[in-house]
């Protein structure tokens, strides 16, 4: 705590604010430096839980770099979750921790069904995160997944629909027959004529029928 306090800066504030997110817990480091410091702590789930506890927003980022996703329990997934209050601390959770823990699917489909705009934009992106970093699952829990962005792209609140956004795109991109599903998705949300759904459905369309998807498609089909 004393290194974080010594490292922060107005001008690291202040600078939070074009990003959307609240300055009035946080010391003003940025997310490289925060990284640097976990190196040098190294694994600490005890750690991570103190850190968690200050509700001080670089020490939460903090905790979820140095904790250990094995030791990560769901009922402090669900804690934490909770604590949500800005879209960084909940994508950095779901890219740096969740996602390595034995619960991260379960976790989808549970926070998906929440009222809470952080918690459900957890769930996609924690999904998101799992398209890039999952290495042993096939193509049937992502293929699943796409009901619960199909009614997720429903909801029009902005941290929500950008998490399903990339959480379908991602899909996309994973391999041949999740991108011919998450197209489909994609086409039957666009004709919607409510604006979050179609919004969700043509954004995507654009990337996952473009060309470079194509040719990563290929390349991956090739090696």
């Amino acid at each position: 705590m004393k290194w974080l306090v010594a490292n922060g800066s107005k001008r690291g504030r202040d600078g939070m604010a074009r990003y959307a997110i609240p300055s009035d817990k946080a010391y003003g480091i940025s997310v490289g430096a925060l990284r640097q410091q976990a190196k040098r702590l190294g694994p600490n789930h005890e750690l991570a839980l103190a850190l968690w506890d200050t509700d001080r927003y670089e020490a939460r980022m903090l905790a979820t770099f140095v904790d250990e996703p094995e030791r990560v329990t769901a009922a402090q997934m669900d804690r934490w979750c909770r604590d949500f209050d800005n879209w960084a601390i909940v994508d950095t959770a779901c890219f740096a921790l969740f996602d390595r823990t034995p619960h991260a699917w379960a976790k989808v489909a549970q926070w998906a069904r929440s009222r809470d705009e952080f918690v459900k934009r957890a769930a996609f992106a924690l999904l998101w995160s799992l398209t890039v970093h999952d290495r042993v699952s096939g193509d049937q829990p992502f293929l699943r997944a796409l009901a619960l962005i199909e009614r997720g792209a429903a909801d029009d609140r902005h941290f929500v629909s950008k998490a399903v956004n990339m959480a379908l795109r991602a899909t996309g991109k994973r391999s041949a027959a999740l991108n011919a599903a998450a197209i489909a998705t994609a086409r039957r949300l666009a004709t919607s004529t409510d604006a979050a759904p179609h919004w969700v459905g043509q954004h995507a369309l654009r990337e996952l029928t473009g060309a470079s998807v194509k040719r990563r498609l290929a390349a991956k089909r090739e090696r």
